[in-house]
């Protein structure tokens, strides 16, 4: 049993040290290479977590450590053994980091049987720091954040909108029928759950999210006010290893708005 949690401190200052040492400097023509999956992996992903595994278990061995570059049994392995454990992104938009997009993050959060505990984000272009606690709010670079979405209807909003994993009738309608203002997609889940937190997105919508995609952004975002859930009304924790829908918006008045259009879309019937 952990009698306290790490310091959020402590562990944002690791996460920003490691990113700016082993991810700015690797920035221009790495190397890349492609996992089983089809996605990419680069020896910047592999230094990161190498890197942050051996500061978080020199600091705090009783946790358990899972990242993104592990095989899937050391990952299940870490959720199943431990009452608590690290789980990492290394470096979440890899793609756009091979390509040359600013446009990457490293995610980590320390989650329990009940889902994420602490969770931060580094964007190490940026240098913006998004962290929170569970039960403790969300902060923005040491200030409190807040999600802001000042607009009340759905046609004045940006959604961050994953089209690529959304059902296909969900993406054709959405993509003929959209009841917002503009869509984005930046190509790194973690940056677009801070982003969505900070007001830069209103609504957000993607078909399938891994637990390190999440862990610490969904965090971070419900910890600042926002309302989130998967396609089918569930949490998106659920303990196991398995892809995760999210739909979320900023207030409860948009989300029950995104979500009913949403929902008319998935079971309009057309000729």
């Amino acid at each position: 049993m952990m009698k306290t949690l790490p310091d959020m401190n402590e562990l944002a200052a690791l996460v920003v040290a490691v990113a700016d040492e082993v991810i700015m400097p690797a920035s221009a023509g790495v190397q890349c290479t492609t996992k089983a999956d089809g996605s990419p992996v680069t020896p910047v992903d592999l230094a990161v977590q190498e890197r942050i595994r051996h500061e978080l278990s020199s600091r705090w061995p009783a946790i358990g450590f899972l990242s993104e570059e592990m095989s899937h049994a050391e990952q299940q392995a870490a959720m199943d053994s431990e009452e608590f454990y690290w789980c990492l992104d290394p470096l979440d938009g890899t793609t756009n980091f091979v390509a040359g997009v600013p446009l990457f993050a490293v995610s980590l959060a320390l989650l329990s049987a009940a889902g994420s505990v602490l969770g931060v984000i580094y964007d190490p272009v940026r240098k913006e720091l998004f962290s929170a606690r569970r039960g403790h709010g969300a902060s923005f670079n040491g200030q409190a954040l807040h999600c802001i979405a000042p607009v009340t209807d759905l046609h004045s909003c940006i959604a961050a909108v994953d089209y690529k994993r959304l059902p296909s009738k969900l993406r054709c309608r959405l993509a003929a029928s959209a009841p917002f203002r503009s869509q984005r997609n930046i190509g790194t889940v973690a940056l677009e759950w801070c982003w969505l937190a900070a007001g830069r997105f209103q609504l957000y919508l993607h078909g399938g999210q891994k637990l390190w995609d999440y862990a610490a952004g969904e965090l971070i975002f419900r910890e600042a006010g926002g309302i989130a859930q998967t396609l089918e009304g569930e949490e998106l924790y659920t303990g196991r290893l398995v892809s995760r829908s999210a739909i979320a918006a900023g207030n409860r008045r948009l989300f029950q708005l995104w979500h009913e259009s949403i929902t008319d879309l998935l079971h309009e019937n057309r000729l």
